[in-house]
């Protein structure tokens, strides 16, 4: 009975890492931090109010994080200043792994130095877990696992659109 147990919970986090996405019934304020960004110098969420900002939870150690690389470098790149794009970096040894994994698969937003505490606080429990919050601080979609680019642009369009939109 126990091997059955222990599959079924392999099986539901599998499914937890594999992906999802929710849309909160009513948003909730984004937990605050000022975290230290990679190359230098600290980034707060509370000086990003007024873009919209996503957020993105993962690890060195996390398979499926490597593939949300790309589509994160893209949707920074076309997006320009009209969102903040933000990679929190769970590991616990920091800079020391973070840096050479950021160089290595050519991370094009910014990095910021975080820890799995911060990462529950938000409610990710599966790497990568991706927030998008509004212009006012408030989460206003989340995803656990890779995130497609039209998932991204849907999440964002009311604050990007243009005015003929």
């Amino acid at each position: 009975m126990r091997g059955v147990a222990r599959r079924i919970a392999a099986v539901a986090l599998l499914a937890l890492g594999c992906g999802g996405e929710s849309d909160p019934a009513a948003s909730s304020a984004a937990p605050d931090f000022t975290l230290p960004r990679l190359g230098g110098g600290e980034v707060a969420l509370a000086e990003l109010r007024g873009r919209p900002v996503v957020i993105d939870f993962w690890a060195t150690w996390c398979a499926p994080c490597v593939h949300q690389i790309p589509v994160l470098n893209d949707f920074q790149e076309r997006m320009g200043d009209k969102v903040v794009v933000l990679g929190v970096a769970v590991d616990a040894r920091g800079a020391e792994v973070v840096e050479p994994f950021a160089s290595e698969h050519g991370i094009a937003y910014s990095v910021l130095l975080g820890d799995e505490a911060l990462a529950r606080e938000y409610g990710a429990f599966g790497f990568p877990s991706l927030y998008v919050l509004g212009p006012d601080g408030h989460i206003e979609a989340a995803h656990v696992g890779i995130v497609s680019a039209d998932e991204l642009d849907r999440a964002v369009a009311v604050w990007v659109a243009g005015p003929d939109a």
